[in-house]
C-alpha cells in the first residue's frame, strides 16, 4: 500500500500524473517556440511534473535505481526552474534558467516515458529486452537530439515581456 492505495492503483495514477505532465509541456515547450507564454499551462505542467517526481520517490526504494538518479535529478532541476518563474520572474539570465529547465524537467519525464515503453510495451520489449540494444540506444538518442534543439530553438526564441 502507498497512501492508502494498492500500488496498482497508485502507479496508474503517477503514469496519469506524468502523462498530463508531458502533455502540457509539450504545448509549453511549443509556446517558447512560438515566443508566447502560456501561463496556466507552465502551471499544469511544473505542478504535474513536480507531483511525478515527488511520488516516484514513494514507490519502495531498496536499491540505488536508474529511477532514483533521474528522480533526484528531476528534483534540482524542478528547483531552480521554480525559482528562475517564480522567485526571479525570468528577469536576466534567469530567462534562460527557467527555459533550460522547463525544457529539460520535460525531457526527463519523456525518457521515462521511453524507458517504460521499451520495458512494457511487447513489440518494443522484444526489440530491446534488456534496454540497451541498438533500437533502445537508437530512441533515446534521436529523443535527446530532439530535445537539445527544442532547448536552443526555445532560448533563442522565448522572450517574454515582463
Amino acid at each position: 500500500m502507498i497512501l492508502g492505495m494498492s500500488v496498482s492503483t497508485f502507479t496508474t495514477l503517477h503514469v496519469l500524473i506524468s502523462l498530463v505532465a508531458i502533455a502540457t509541456g509539450l504545448i509549453v515547450v511549443w509556446g517558447m517556440l512560438t515566443a508566447n507564454r502560456v501561463s496556466s499551462l507552465t502551471f499544469v505542467f511544473l505542478l504535474t511534473t513536480v507531483l511525478t517526481t515527488l511520488t516516484g520517490f514513494l514507490f519502495p526504494i531498496t536499491a540505488f535505481t536508474p529511477a532514483l538518479g533521474v528522480g533526484i535529478v528531476s528534483s534540482l532541476v524542478l528547483l531552480v526552474t521554480l525559482a528562475a518563474l517564480y522567485a526571479f520572474r525570468l528577469r536576466g539570465p534567469w530567462r534562460w534558467v527557467y527555459v533550460a529547465g522547463a525544457v529539460l524537467s520535460l525531457y526527463l519525464n519523456v525518457f521515462v516515458l521511453v524507458v517504460q515503453s521499451f520495458l512494457k510495451v511487447p513489440a518494443l520489449n522484444a526489440l530491446a529486452p534488456g534496454g540497451n540494444e541498438p533500437p533502445f540506444t537508437i530512441a533515446q538518442g534521436i529523443l535527446l537530439v530532439v530535445f537539445i534543439l527544442l532547448g536552443l530553438l526555445s532560448l533563442r526564441r522565448f522572450h517574454p515581456i515582463a
